[in-house]
């Protein structure tokens, strides 16, 4: 088997689609199932089977679709190891990062450390700081940036912090939240905890919920656009003229949300994961907030 046949597996057993599978690998329907049958021929079983909702996998090819993950992470690491044979910086390297960071932030880091490092390649997986975390626990990635206290075990270095706010392009105050428009937008489930503890330590009643939206990215043009207001970090709303209002726990505290570097020590055996961690804890991240 080649290096694409298995994921093609891999990519196959997501979708259940020939179709869509072979869109997403950038090859024709027919070699794709060329491909498949080649396989199931060396390998003197069947696959899967065709049914009218899309593919259903065999028990035999449950078993190859599942070993299609662990024997592509081999692969990865073969070249890896490879290519740090030579002690030079290169290679690509495997990030994990929010939406709204990789979109407003992270182009400014990676082409700073490009010009350091120009012989790097990058993959950049985009989520919720969920998904990331169980990516690098999973060494699907080499390093995540993770928002909010997520546990983790191996290497974690603190980035920067940012505050809840309040977030409207009309002035309001805390007392006119409970009957004023609220955005609401999908996040992360400790993010939309602590919205939610503030809320219930500060009103008897639920909040009027007038638009919900599946981003933040989302929910920062609604308000920018005046549709209702928003509970939000400080950071997707620096430098616009909007009204923020630092939210506070009980203590009287700000309410901080913090970003951290995760990564496996064992990680940083590979140059590009090494120097990377190395610029990373030598930012300044005032500069991008």
């Amino acid at each position: 088997m080649e290096d694409r046949d298995w994921r093609i597996l891999q990519e196959l057993y997501k979708h259940r689609n020939i179709t869509k599978t072979a869109q997403n690998l950038f090859m024709s329907q027919p070699a794709l199932t060329g491909r498949i049958q080649q396989i199931e021929k060396e390998f003197e079983i069947t696959i899967v089977k065709r049914g009218r909702r899309g593919v259903d996998f065999t028990p035999h090819g449950e078993y190859m679709a599942k070993a299609a993950d662990e024997m592509l992470k081999k692969y990865q690491k073969i070249k890896d190891d490879l290519l740090n044979l030579d002690n030079q910086v290169t290679g690509t390297l495997r990030l994990g990062v929010g939406y709204f960071f990789t979109k407003n932030k992270l182009p400014r880091i990676l082409k700073m450390f490009k010009e350091l490092y120009p012989k790097v390649e990058y993959k950049v997986i985009t989520g919720r700081s969920k998904t990331i975390h169980s990516m690098i626990f999973n060494h699907e990635i080499h390093i995540g940036l993770i928002r909010g206290e997520y546990t983790w075990n191996e290497e974690k270095h603190f980035l920067f912090q940012d505050t809840l706010c309040v977030v409207s392009k009309e002035a309001i105050t805390l007392e006119d939240l409970p009957a004023l428009p609220r955005i609401d937008y999908g996040t992360d489930y400790v993010l939309k905890s602590e919205i939610d503890n503030w809320w219930s330590d500060h009103y008897s009643v639920p909040p009027r919920i007038g638009m919900e939206v599946d981003h933040t990215d989302s929910a920062r043009e609604m308000v920018m656009n005046g549709l209702g207001y928003a509970i939000m970090p400080s950071m997707y709303f620096s430098g616009e003229p909007l009204m923020k209002i630092q939210i506070k726990n009980r203590k009287g505290e700000p309410i901080i949300r913090r970003t951290f570097m995760f990564y496996h020590q064992e990680s940083t055996q590979l140059n590009q994961v090494r120097a990377f961690v190395q610029f990373m804890k030598s930012i300044d991240f005032n500069q991008f907030l």
